[in-house]
């Protein structure tokens, strides 16, 4: 009976330790490209075709309508949607308590 306690516990340790990598692996499928931009943010551009961007920080920021951004080799890339949520929730998924 102690083994089977030991082994339940070790599993939980294990797949407690997985859920970032699985979290990470999520946004990766979802999205289409990324874009380095020129003040250290990212741009994420779904398979859909909306955007999203992550702050030098690692956190979601709204972008605006309109907004032009410049990527680190100097293209111009005018923003198209605003998926801020659907970012922060890959970005924190399997972070949150």
């Amino acid at each position: 009976m102690r083994s089977l306690a030991i082994a339940v516990a070790l599993t939980t340790v294990l797949v407690g330790a997985a859920a970032p990598v699985f979290a990470r692996d999520a946004l990766d499928r979802t999205v289409k490209t990324t874009v380095e931009l020129h003040d250290g943010s990212t741009l994420y551009i779904f398979k859909d075709g909306k955007m999203a961007k992550e702050d030098a920080y690692g956190r979601a920021v709204t972008l605006k309508r309109g907004e032009v951004l410049t990527a680190k080799d100097g293209r111009q890339i005018k923003a198209v949607g605003n998926e801020s949520a659907r970012l922060d929730g890959l970005l924190n998924d399997g972070h949150r308590g």
